[in-house]
């Protein structure tokens, strides 16, 4: 998974996520509901300006079912944390 495309002051929040079904802060969980108005108006300046990275990271780094509504962050949390 290439981290790289994300602040690094946010790669740990999203391995807490992915590993262990962590609901992030509110910031993350708006880029992972896809939610673009929460997400611009929670980021702070390094996320903002990394906006384009964060499209790039969700679609082709992040597995399909983990983002892209609140039901499917929601999903994902639940089966992550029941293994």
């Amino acid at each position: 998974m290439n981290y790289e495309l994300i602040p690094e002051h946010m790669q740990e929040g999203v391995k807490r996520y992915l590993e262990e079904g962590i609901m992030p802060g509110d910031f993350l969980q708006a880029v992972l509901e896809n939610n673009l108005v929460k997400a611009f108006d929670r980021a702070d300046t390094i996320n903002r300006e990394c906006m384009f990275g964060w499209a790039k990271f969700l679609y082709n780094e992040m597995p399909g079912n983990s983002w892209g509504s609140p039901e499917k962050v929601r999903a994902y949390i639940l089966k992550v944390s029941a293994k």
